[in-house]
């Protein structure tokens, strides 16, 4: 692991699976005390318990994105026992697909709720608290604030995917915003933007993306699609995205924000 992180908080939305535990794992790994919450306790319970099966320090919780008095108490629960929150990764997120026309509402509202909203929710209880703790004396900085949003964030052309589009490109454009409102406050603002990432959300995505292409589609055909639309020529893993998020994390970053950062393998290029 190049970066330490020893004596650091971290709290990770979602990381009960996928992208979400990779992150929390790859933390722990570098020293950091986690925080690792999902919707669902026992996911976030499981993961509690990867980390700490090898020395590593983390407490899991159940929360919500939208339930702000979970969020809360998650704050107060982790400054509470640690003292501060160094480092808040939004990854928590959900997707669905169906052509336009086919869209119900409550698919808009279900995807713009957790991958926008959950984002502005959990945003500003991490960042009503940052901005009120010291700043490090080496950097002048008080906390690190790191969004996960997704390729679809900036690539439009999305198959059957318009409302999980708009709601990513909600994430990079509260992702700019944030950056520019708390720079002067010593808090940087960033996001990764994933790529045809292999996870359990994938292989539902697979399925899904075979049935609405209709004809003899499978979902190992989908799949491969993905692999010829990603230059690299393979499937993401979480690793790859919890990679960059420690990187906007570290002392290495401490000079970036307002950045949405690629990292699929060139399906996107910007």
């Amino acid at each position: 692991m190049i970066y330490s992180f020893e004596s650091h908080t971290v709290v990770v939305t979602g990381s009960g699976a996928g992208i979400g535990r990779a992150i929390a794992l790859d933390f722990a790994h570098a020293g950091a005390r986690v925080a690792v919450t999902d919707i669902n306790p026992l996911f976030a319970q499981t993961v509690a318990q990867e980390i700490e099966a090898f020395g590593g320090l983390a407490l899991p919780a159940e929360m919500d994105v939208l339930n702000q008095d979970q969020i809360k108490q998650v704050v107060q629960t982790v400054t509470a026992r640690w003292g501060r929150i160094d480092i808040w990764i939004n990854n928590a997120g959900v997707s669905s697909m169906n052509h336009f026309l086919d869209l119900s509402e409550e698919d808009w509202d279900h995807n713009m709720d957790i991958n926008a909203k959950g984002v502005f929710c959990c945003s500003q209880a991490a960042l009503r608290h940052m901005v009120s703790q010291k700043p490090y004396p080496d950097s002048g900085l008080r906390g690190k604030l790191v969004n996960v949003a997704s390729m679809a964030g900036k690539r439009g052309n999305a198959p059957f995917l318009a409302h999980y589009v708009a709601s990513k490109f909600a994430v990079v454009g509260i992702t700019q915003a944030l950056a520019g409102e708390f720079a002067s406050q010593g808090i940087t603002v960033n996001a990764v933007c994933p790529g045809y990432v292999k996870t359990a959300m994938q292989d539902r995505e697979a399925v899904w993306e075979a049935q609405l292409r209709g004809g003899d589609a499978t979902p190992n055909e989908v799949r491969k699609l993905y692999i010829a639309d990603t230059p690299l020529g393979r499937l993401e893993t979480p690793e790859d995205v919890s990679a960059v998020a420690l990187f906007l994390a570290s002392p290495a970053a401490n000079f970036i924000t307002g950045e949405a950062i690629n990292v699929n393998g060139g399906s996107w290029m910007d």
